[in-house]
């Protein structure tokens, strides 16, 4: 699978760096497992799954993963919480022919977290971050919003590709919320 280098239109382009993101910047840099700093910050943490099933990326996703933007592949959505207050939405995109060998357990995962078998792989390679100041017209602030109410009128959200080798490939995004920056003081 040959992951593409991001060549959009500027509207949906994102960053290389999250440019004044405040108090989110420590979390939207993590370099390791979010799962795993989080598990750390949250003795209540958990993952919630929202929504999983054979859908159609989005545009932007299908692109950088070089998939076909027509076809359907496993989407997954999940609430990360403090106990009952979410902290993070993950958004994942699992094609198809990455569901195979040591990651055919992915489409599986049910209320474990995807980012401790990511991490628990040392044969996967990760792309560097991406970042984006998600406004309420954006489709991904639409699907927090499904979930939650009382949104701000805007979220943080970071993206990356997982690769296991050329043919398998997996996009995790994540969506800040607010309730993530309670657990600085708990870090």
């Amino acid at each position: 699978m040959k992951v593409r280098h991001q060549s959009l239109s500027p509207r949906a382009r994102w960053l290389k760096c999250p440019i004044n993101s405040g108090a989110y910047r420590p979390w939207l840099l993590e370099q390791g497992s979010l799962t795993k700093r989080l598990q750390a910050s949250s003795p209540h943490f958990a993952v919630r799954p929202v929504l999983q099933g054979r859908f159609k990326p989005a545009h932007d996703e299908a692109y950088l993963l070089g998939l076909a933007s027509y076809q359907q592949h496993l989407l997954r959505e999940v609430m990360l919480t403090d106990g009952k207050t979410p902290i993070v939405f993950a958004h994942s995109v699992l094609p198809e022919r990455s569901l195979h060998g040591d990651w055919q357990g992915l489409g599986r995962l049910g209320n474990k977290p995807l980012g401790a078998a990511l991490f628990a792989n040392p044969c996967i390679v990760r792309t560097p971050l991406q970042f984006k100041k998600l406004g309420k017209q954006h489709w991904l602030y639409h699907q927090v919003a499904k979930h939650l109410s009382h949104l701000p009128a805007m979220l943080w959200a970071r993206r990356s590709i997982f690769q296991r080798n050329k043919a398998r490939a997996i996009m995790v995004t994540e969506v800040f919320l607010p309730a993530v920056l309670d657990l600085v003081s708990k870090d």
